[in-house]
């Protein structure tokens, strides 16, 4: 079901637009038919490079979430939510402003941003005894100051990042090959990691006396695990910008079909995460046609409420 999705709105995302290519030029372009210039220019230069964003965004995203919430043992935890995401975007612009043209860069200092972040969360989280609640409030306050770094820095230089509009609320216009072949390498060594090590999870959430007994060292194996959450997620964010709530929302649906097993839930999150951000980037492009809103805000629109809704059910339960 999920694969067939992920098919399904990949095509489509190829032939939906606001310009006149269609389903019978992806159709010839794949099949090595003939396809004007133009047509084969918007396929492969526009389109091809804004489908692969958002599958890896997607994915990495979707995955980091996962992590997030098993490791710190959170579900109200995201990558955006604790803070990881603005991290990663301030070290983005902050290397955009000071090693302009060095594009290669931005995933490392993205991956920098995301775990000393990581690093602050998991010292509130586990250090401090701090309640969910409590760190979700930290992780908001540590988006604030990070958003508030980002927004000096565009004052003082606004030539820092082109397209800096996009890139603070979370967008993939404008995204060429170039700038995914590094988060690329990046975010799919993050995803083969993660599936391998998902009964890792599965141990520590037994609970850490349990974990220990298996000879598990807790610690050592949660900061790995955040690590390789920042990893994926700065990736993610040094060419799509500050996309929220994917990590949020595709964990928990995927966990309410098939439970909480990560050596399941880990790799449907990356797929559905990835076809669910296709889908969103297209509905963006063509719910207000002949006007397109980047897909970041279509995703608050969706994670808000969400949010909110799962806030109110761990008060319910007293598990915040």
């Amino acid at each position: 079901m999920t694969g067939a999705f992920l098919v399904l709105v990949t095509v489509a995302a190829f032939f939906v637009g606001s310009t006149s290519v269609g389903l019978p030029e992806f159709l010839a372009l794949i099949s090595g038919g003939e396809v004007s210039a133009s047509a084969k220019s918007i396929l492969l230069n526009v389109r091809l490079p804004r489908v692969l964003a958002a599958l890896l965004a997607g994915a990495a995203l979707a995955m980091a979430g996962a992590l997030i919430q098993a490791v710190l043992d959170n579900p109200l935890a995201c990558p955006n939510i604790i803070g990881i995401n603005a991290g990663a975007g301030f070290a983005v612009l902050l290397v955009s402003a000071f090693l302009p043209g060095l594009f290669f860069v931005q995933p490392i200092a993205a991956f920098v941003g995301a775990l000393i972040t990581a690093v602050v969360i998991f010292f509130i989280s586990l250090g401090m005894g701090a309640s969910r609640l409590t760190v979700v409030l930290a992780g908001i306050a540590l988006s604030s100051i990070f958003g508030a770094g980002m927004n000096t820095i565009l004052i003082i230089n606004p030539d820092a990042y082109i397209g800096a509009s996009r890139f603070l609320v979370g967008g993939l216009s404008g995204v060429l090959m170039s700038n995914l072949t590094w988060p690329s390498i990046y975010i799919i060594f993050g995803l083969l990691i993660a599936t391998f090590v998902a009964n890792k999870l599965n141990i520590m959430s037994l609970g850490d006396a349990t974990a220990h007994s298996l000879g598990m060292n807790v610690g050592r194996w949660r900061m790995s695990l955040l690590g390789l959450a920042a990893l994926l997620a700065g990736a993610a964010v040094s060419f799509a910008g500050l996309l929220g709530f994917v990590g949020l929302i595709v964990p928990h649906l995927i966990r309410f079909i098939v439970g909480h097993d990560n050596r399941i839930v880990l790799p449907l999150s990356a797929t559905f995460g990835a076809a669910f951000v296709v889908f969103c980037d297209l509905l963006a492009r063509v719910l207000f046609a002949p006007y397109e809103i980047p897909v970041g805000i279509l995703m608050a629109f969706i994670g808000g409420p969400f949010f909110i809704y799962l806030i109110i059910k761990n008060r319910k339960h007293g598990d915040a």
